[in-house]
């Protein structure tokens, strides 16, 4: 009976347990980031839902009473949470997390803690079995345990794989590092430059490959084989002060990138002021001869180039920069402008981008490729999948933004959409988050710029989607099991975190 009830334990808490755990992992195991989402979007239900916590409540009158066994109440109770587990394992419907090392370190830590209590309940006198039916719902403590357990060991591991990232970046001294970091437009921008410089010999961090531990491994990974890469571009993400200048510290790059300083992750940094120094980190580091690279349109620009002690270099298209687009325009196949007397044209759709577009020019030129090559790769260019990418399945035209998102690339959809034809148009959000105490102005402000535009709003969780409703000026859905897919003919606008399964599922039925 009692191993029963051990297994039936486990099981009932391996669902809120993956949950959490995938949750967390996208947040790269960081307690900051975790807090900030949960005091934005609360952890109970995300963890949870609805279903189970119901069960345990309508089962606690009976597990405080002796009208039945407690042995066999609880293990009616388990057995019923274990099958809607298996339920969702089965119809693929459970989040799990990346099983790397990390993880499989912390989410094994933490089935240990969950066994460690089920038998400290099983050796208490038999009126405490019912207390097994909690443990499910400690499923969040049992991980933060084991990932505070995991620290120390986590801290020295990563110092270790800083210093040998450092020792091989020392080792190949001949080599041209390029950072690039920014609120938004970072993997654009990267991509564009990687398409640029490939024939120079150029290597570029992977997707989703930003954090410090991230690049250090992918520079050990990149210098350590029998070829090493020319030209190293490398993406700089950043929650807190000081981790882009540890990411130079390692990388050292000769030349740096700005993309777009707004609002994302304010809620971790604090202040506008902060996040504009943690993102000026970047050309804190350059050296004498090398370049800093910085969106002009950006109200910060003036500011970030006091950082630089090297030269900079300007690009913008609404005013006075070293390298300025004209002539924007919007084609069915991508974005068309002048720079001086050179045409260009490429896939990228959005006119946001045209920004991220001679960010990339403006590096490959200081690397010494002319205007006229640039222009002749750029049409070649194939946009990085999930990031404002414009597809067309079946009859319906799908705008996918789904990598991540921002105000600023939110805001860009709304305008893109607006321009296109289509006999409906449809917008999936997850809404956007680490905005601080903004978010629900910003949210508002997204709602008022979508009105007149969407025919439907869809939104992923409800947490948001009062605030956007008010500006929308009308309600918004909230998805579910039985949200409508979007019409044929339609334009289908996915902006945040949203998983690909959910967008097929909206899409019509051929």
């Amino acid at each position: 009976m009692s191993l029963l009830l051990i297994l039936l334990t486990l099981t009932a808490t391996l669902s809120p347990l993956l949950t959490f755990g995938t949750l967390w992992q996208v947040k790269e195991w960081r307690i900051d980031r975790l807090r900030a989402h949960f005091r934005s979007e609360g952890l109970f239900l995300q963890t949870f839902g609805f279903l189970k916590p119901l069960i345990l409540l309508l089962a606690l009158p009976v597990l405080l009473h002796r009208w039945v066994p407690h042995d066999t109440w609880t293990i009616g109770v388990l057995s019923l949470l274990t099958m809607l587990t298996v339920i969702r394992l089965a119809a693929n419907r459970q989040p799990r997390p990346v099983w790397t090392m990390k993880a499989i370190a912390l989410m094994g830590g933490a089935v240990i803690f969950v066994l460690l209590a089920a038998l400290l309940v099983l050796v208490l006198p038999p009126e405490y079995v019912p207390a097994l039916a909690v443990i499910p719902l400690l499923a969040p403590l049992a991980l933060l345990l084991s990932w505070s357990l995991f620290l120390p060991v986590d801290i020295l591991l990563k110092r270790r794989i800083m210093r040998s990232a450092l020792a091989l970046r020392n080792r190949n001294d001949h080599l041209i590092v390029i950072g690039i970091t920014g609120s938004v437009g970072k993997t654009t921008t990267k991509e564009l430059l990687l398409h640029l410089l490939r024939d120079q010999g150029a290597a570029s961090t992977p997707a989703y490959v930003n954090s410090e531990i991230g690049v250090a491994r992918w520079i050990i990974q990149t210098l350590s084989g029998a070829s090493v890469p020319k030209i190293l571009i490398v993406e700089m993400g950043a929650y807190r002060s000081g981790e882009i200048r540890r990411l130079c510290q390692i990388s050292r790059p000769l030349i740096g990138i700005i993309t777009f300083i707004g609002s994302q992750h304010m809620a971790l940094f604090g202040s506008q002021e902060k996040l504009l120094a943690a993102k000026a980190e970047l050309f804190d580091t350059l050296p004498p001869e090398g370049a800093g690279i910085v969106n002009g349109d950006s109200p910060f620009a003036p500011e970030l180039r006091k950082h630089a002690h090297c030269r900079t270099v300007t690009v913008g298209t609404g005013g006075p920069a070293d390298l300025e687009a004209f002539d924007i325009e919007e084609t069915a196949t991508g974005l068309r402008f002048r720079t001086g007397n050179t045409m260009i044209t490429t896939p990228l759709h959005g006119t946001h981008n045209v920004t991220n577009i001679l960010l990339a020019m403006a590096a490959a030129e200081v690397l010494g490729i002319k205007r006229p090559e640039i222009a002749r790769r750029l049409p070649s260019f194939r946009p990085p999948e999930h990031t404002f990418s414009v597809r067309a399945i079946g009859s319906v035209t799908l705008l996918d933004d789904t990598h991540n998102a921002s105000q600023a690339s939110f805001k860009a959809s709304i305008g893109w959409s607006k321009s296109q034809p289509a006999e409906e148009k449809v917008l999936l959000t997850s809404g956007l988050i680490e905005l601080g105490e903004d978010e629900d102005r910003v949210h508002s402000q997204l709602g008022v710029e979508a009105a007149g535009v969407f025919d439907r709003v869809i939104f992923a969780h409800a947490r948001h989607a009062r605030s956007f409703a008010r500006g929308y000026g009308k309600p918004v859905e909230i998805l579910s099991k039985k949200t409508q897919p979007v019409s044929p003919r339609s334009l289908f606008i996915c902006v945040g975190r949203i998983p690909e399964e959910t967008v097929r599922r909206l899409l019509p039925k051929s």
